[in-house]
Protein backbone atom coordinates (compact mmCIF):
# COMPACT_ATOMS: atom_id res chain seq x y z
CA UNK A 1 0.00 0.00 0.00
CA UNK A 2 1.48 3.61 -0.97
CA UNK A 3 1.20 6.72 1.72
CA UNK A 4 -0.24 9.34 -0.60
CA UNK A 5 0.52 12.57 1.10
CA UNK A 6 -2.80 14.68 1.74
CA UNK A 7 -2.24 18.04 0.51
CA UNK A 8 -5.78 20.71 1.24
CA UNK A 9 -4.53 23.27 -1.38
CA UNK A 10 -3.39 21.09 -4.26
CA UNK A 11 -5.79 22.02 -6.99
CA UNK A 12 -5.31 26.15 -6.18
CA UNK A 13 -2.06 25.23 -6.37
CA UNK A 14 -2.45 22.75 -9.99
CA UNK A 15 -4.36 26.35 -10.76
CA UNK A 16 -0.88 27.96 -9.97
CA UNK A 17 0.87 26.01 -11.87
CA UNK A 18 -0.64 26.49 -15.01
CA UNK A 19 -0.68 29.69 -14.26
CA UNK A 20 2.77 30.30 -14.30
CA UNK A 21 3.44 27.40 -16.63
CA UNK A 22 1.07 29.98 -19.14
CA UNK A 23 2.74 32.81 -18.34
CA UNK A 24 6.77 31.06 -19.36
CA UNK A 25 5.40 29.47 -22.03
CA UNK A 26 4.52 32.98 -23.92
CA UNK A 27 1.59 33.70 -26.30
CA UNK A 28 0.78 34.91 -29.52
CA UNK A 29 -0.70 37.94 -27.59
CA UNK A 30 1.04 40.46 -25.62
CA UNK A 31 0.44 42.64 -22.61
CA UNK A 32 1.92 45.54 -20.93
CA UNK A 33 0.73 44.67 -17.53
CA UNK A 34 -0.97 41.85 -15.48
CA UNK A 35 -3.97 41.95 -12.97
CA UNK A 36 -3.38 40.80 -9.46
CA UNK A 37 -5.77 37.97 -9.30
CA UNK A 38 -6.97 36.00 -6.72
CA UNK A 39 -8.49 32.39 -6.86
CA UNK A 40 -10.44 30.79 -4.27
CA UNK A 41 -12.41 27.77 -4.30
CA UNK A 42 -15.34 26.63 -2.30
CA UNK A 43 -17.16 23.54 -2.56
CA UNK A 44 -19.27 23.75 -5.75
CA UNK A 45 -17.31 26.84 -7.47
CA UNK A 46 -14.12 28.67 -8.08
CA UNK A 47 -14.07 32.43 -7.97
CA UNK A 48 -11.62 34.33 -9.80
CA UNK A 49 -11.21 38.10 -9.05
CA UNK A 50 -9.02 40.68 -11.08
CA UNK A 51 -7.74 44.20 -10.05
CA UNK A 52 -8.18 46.16 -13.06
CA UNK A 53 -9.32 49.67 -11.53
CA UNK A 54 -9.80 52.11 -14.60
CA UNK A 55 -11.25 49.60 -17.00
CA UNK A 56 -14.65 49.56 -18.20
CA UNK A 57 -16.58 45.94 -18.06
CA UNK A 58 -16.96 46.72 -21.96
CA UNK A 59 -13.59 46.73 -22.34
CA UNK A 60 -13.21 43.19 -20.75
CA UNK A 61 -12.88 40.50 -22.72
CA UNK A 62 -13.35 37.06 -21.43
CA UNK A 63 -13.54 33.50 -23.14
CA UNK A 64 -13.17 29.91 -22.70
CA UNK A 65 -11.85 27.69 -25.39
CA UNK A 66 -10.44 23.70 -24.54
CA UNK A 67 -10.46 23.94 -20.74
CA UNK A 68 -8.33 27.34 -20.70
CA UNK A 69 -10.30 30.67 -19.27
CA UNK A 70 -9.03 34.26 -20.57
CA UNK A 71 -9.09 37.34 -19.73
CA UNK A 72 -7.95 40.14 -21.89
CA UNK A 73 -8.55 43.85 -22.25
CA UNK A 74 -7.22 47.71 -22.47
CA UNK A 75 -6.69 49.98 -19.60
CA UNK A 76 -7.34 53.61 -20.50
CA UNK A 77 -7.54 57.01 -18.28
CA UNK A 78 -6.56 60.16 -18.62
CA UNK A 79 -6.56 63.11 -15.93
CA UNK A 80 -6.35 66.77 -16.43
CA UNK A 81 -4.93 69.31 -13.67
CA UNK A 82 -5.45 73.13 -14.75
CA UNK A 83 -4.48 75.49 -12.31
CA UNK A 84 -3.30 78.92 -12.71
CA UNK A 85 0.19 78.94 -14.30
CA UNK A 86 0.42 75.21 -15.49
CA UNK A 87 -1.39 72.36 -16.76
CA UNK A 88 -0.89 68.72 -16.04
CA UNK A 89 -1.72 65.82 -18.42
CA UNK A 90 -1.63 62.33 -17.06
CA UNK A 91 -2.28 59.10 -18.90
CA UNK A 92 -1.92 55.95 -18.22
CA UNK A 93 -2.96 53.01 -20.72
CA UNK A 94 -1.81 49.08 -21.33
CA UNK A 95 -3.42 46.10 -22.79
CA UNK A 96 -3.71 42.81 -20.01
CA UNK A 97 -4.12 39.51 -20.80
CA UNK A 98 -4.43 36.41 -18.14
CA UNK A 99 -5.02 32.38 -18.59
CA UNK A 100 -5.68 30.02 -16.40
CA UNK A 101 -6.10 25.83 -17.32
CA UNK A 102 -9.42 24.78 -15.86
CA UNK A 103 -9.95 21.38 -13.97
CA UNK A 104 -11.70 18.91 -15.94
CA UNK A 105 -14.70 19.75 -12.59
CA UNK A 106 -14.99 22.98 -14.09
CA UNK A 107 -18.65 23.31 -15.88
CA UNK A 108 -17.89 26.19 -18.47
CA UNK A 109 -21.30 26.76 -20.03
CA UNK A 110 -22.42 28.37 -16.10
CA UNK A 111 -19.45 30.51 -15.84
CA UNK A 112 -20.31 33.97 -14.91
CA UNK A 113 -18.89 37.36 -14.70
CA UNK A 114 -19.03 40.67 -13.29
CA UNK A 115 -17.25 44.04 -12.64
CA UNK A 116 -17.66 46.47 -9.46
CA UNK A 117 -15.64 49.37 -8.40
CA UNK A 118 -12.23 47.46 -10.01
CA UNK A 119 -12.65 44.41 -8.85
CA UNK A 120 -13.58 41.75 -11.59
CA UNK A 121 -15.40 38.55 -10.74
CA UNK A 122 -15.48 35.84 -12.63
CA UNK A 123 -17.35 32.55 -10.97
CA UNK A 124 -16.98 29.31 -12.31
CA UNK A 125 -19.08 26.51 -11.19
CA UNK A 126 -18.32 23.08 -10.66
CA UNK A 127 -20.14 20.23 -12.27
CA UNK A 128 -22.08 18.23 -9.89
CA UNK A 129 -20.43 14.63 -8.95
CA UNK A 130 -21.66 12.07 -11.04
CA UNK A 131 -23.07 9.63 -8.25
CA UNK A 132 -22.36 6.03 -8.62
CA UNK A 133 -25.27 3.79 -10.21
CA UNK A 134 -26.66 1.16 -8.27
CA UNK A 135 -26.82 -2.04 -10.75
CA UNK A 136 -29.74 -4.70 -10.22
CA UNK A 137 -28.74 -8.59 -10.74
CA UNK A 138 -32.00 -10.42 -12.19
CA UNK A 139 -32.11 -14.00 -11.67
CA UNK A 140 -32.37 -15.38 -15.15
CA UNK A 141 -34.58 -18.37 -14.65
Amino acid sequence: MAITRYEPWGLLSQLQRELERGAAEGSTATAEWAPAVDIKEDANRFVIHADIPGVKPEEIDISMEDGVLTIKGEKKSESKTEKEGYKRVERTYGSFYRRFSLPDTANADAISASSKHGVLEVVIPKREAVQPKKISVSSAE
